[in-house]
């Protein structure tokens, strides 16, 4: 399998970080991605920049759709519809598994790809994903097959986990927690 992790200029860092060290730990090939190809991608509030390797293949096996970093709600928004513009048609495209941490779900929601479909994103965002036509759930980690959603930024890591385990197996999963010394957080929300 291998796994894209999509940067956009306004990316949270955590919110990539977790998933893509998590990941390649647990032995999936993951690549940080954009869907202009190889640059720098500045990060939210200037905190740093990522150096994207490839452009984002709709045909990759696993998706990674960060949220964006901003001190205001206003502006995260804006990040996020600017990036869902160009995101967007990509991912209408792909047959992948699309995973997402923090506002990467409201990213998705602002696309219509995920209307009436079960996500959760950081918990100020609940409502919104609710206008959006999203089933908001309150948890740390929504698993509804090949959308799968992480709640806040520090949740990225436990998604990561949660993929390990779906790729690899629970024994490489834990194998990775202790790496990290981590302990997941909750269950992962399943539709009944």
């Amino acid at each position: 399998m291998r796994a894209q992790v999509v940067l956009f200029d306004g990316f949270d860092p955590l919110d990539v970080i977790g998933p893509y060290e998590t990941l390649t730990a647990g032995g999936i090939r993951t690549e940080l991605v954009t869907t202009e190809g190889p640059r720098e991608v500045p990060a939210g509030m200037n905190l740093l920049s990522l150096r994207a390797t490839a452009q984002l293949d709709p045909d990759a096996g696993l998706v990674v759709v960060p949220g964006a970093a901003a001190l205001q709600d206003d502006e995260t928004f804006a990040l996020l519809s600017k990036a869902a513009a160009t995101i967007g048609p990509v991912l209408k495209a792909t047959s992948a598994t699309i995973a997402t941490v923090c506002g990467g779900s409201l990213l998705l929601a602002m696309t219509g790809l995920i209307k009436g479909r079960n996500a959760t994103t950081n918990h100020l965002g609940l409502q919104a994903l609710d206008r959006l036509g999203v089933n908001a759930i309150r948890a740390r980690i929504v698993d509804d097959g090949d959308l799968v959603t992480a709640a806040g930024v520090s949740s990225g890591i436990d998604l990561g986990l949660h993929l390990v385990e779906r790729e690899a197996g629970a024994q490489k999963a834990l194998e990775v927690e202790a790496l990290f010394a981590h302990e997941r957080r909750g269950t992962a929300w399943r539709a009944a």
